[in-house]
């Protein structure tokens, strides 16, 4: 019996009876979060903010080890994306980095918040900049500040970099950072945090901007009016850029998908989060 899963796959040679006594045995030592997941069988689809893919591939991969009879996908394309695709019943979960709009609220979705995510600017690790101001940052994306020797680094052209409009993350930095300045024309748009990683990572000159959780050794986060951006400044409020992730349904959900998210806000759940770099919330009582 052979099952493909999106994370991997899992091949059993054996009789069929051997599958059954090994994944009986499986079941048996598994977490009391994973149990309710046996003896079920279908499909989840996932789609949405690209923020929330560490976290939903980490739980994806852990049910589908335990219950291979459990297929989960998940794709990115931001929170507009996800909000689209879970409204026409395109996916049972859409990923959003930000609260839906009236206009996608009033199609029926209901929002999971699961974690806490700061986003913060990301530059070249070898850019000398350390810290910016709010201000200087606003200069920097309407293009009033073009070259990073304004701001006391080296002789260089700024290249701007910046997410698409269905991003949740640029939702986020557009109003809460830029408090709504138009960004210059000349921004590079890239479709991912990811992207956007790699991106600031192979430009010397680059700015950017990223979910907290992304930020590594590949790039810089410079203080922002003189707060380091990190989970503990999200947390105390001294870090104002935040936002929540959602995970959004059409109407209440049932079946694999409620298990799925009442999955994400068990202790195994926020241990992925907390591990993916963002803060956990409590289910609703």
């Amino acid at each position: 019996m052979k099952s493909t899963l999106l994370l991997g796959s899992v091949i059993c040679l054996s009789a069929l009876s051997s599958c059954s006594d090994s994944s009986s045995k499986q079941n048996e030592n598994a977490s009391a979060e994973l149990k309710v997941f046996a003896d079920q069988s279908g499909k989840l689809d996932i789609a949405g903010g690209t923020a929330h893919i560490p976290v939903m591939k980490a739980a994806a991969k852990e049910i589908m080890q335990f219950n291979p009879q459990i297929k989960i996908t998940i794709a990115g394309g931001g929170s507009g994306v996800g909000a689209q695709q879970v409204a026409e019943g395109l996916v049972q979960i859409g990923n959003t980095g930000r609260p839906l709009k009236e206009s996608e609220a009033s199609r029926g979705l209901i929002s999971h918040a699961f974690a806490v995510d700061g986003v913060a600017i990301i530059l070249n690790p070898t850019n000398p900049v350390a810290s910016l101001t709010q201000q200087q940052v606003i200069d920097i994306y309407s293009g009033k500040i073009t070259n990073w020797e304004q701001l006391g680094g080296v002789e260089n052209p700024i290249s701007l970099y910046t997410r698409d409009e269905a991003s949740g993350t640029r939702a986020v930095f557009f109003k809460k950072l830029l408090k709504q300045t138009p960004i210059a024309k000349s921004a590079n748009v890239v479709p991912s945090n990811g992207a956007m990683k790699t991106s600031i990572a192979n430009d010397p000159a680059a700015i950017g901007y990223s979910s907290i959780g992304f930020i590594d050794d590949s790039v810089s986060a410079p203080q922002l009016d003189g707060v380091t951006p990190s989970n503990e400044a999200c947390l105390s409020g001294e870090y104002p850029i935040t936002r929540k992730l959602f995970m959004n349904t059409q109407g209440e959900p049932s079946g694999i998908t409620a298990d799925f998210i009442q999955f994400i806000f068990s202790p195994s759940g926020a241990a992925f989060i907390e591990k993916s770099g963002y803060i956990a919330i409590n289910a609703p009582e």
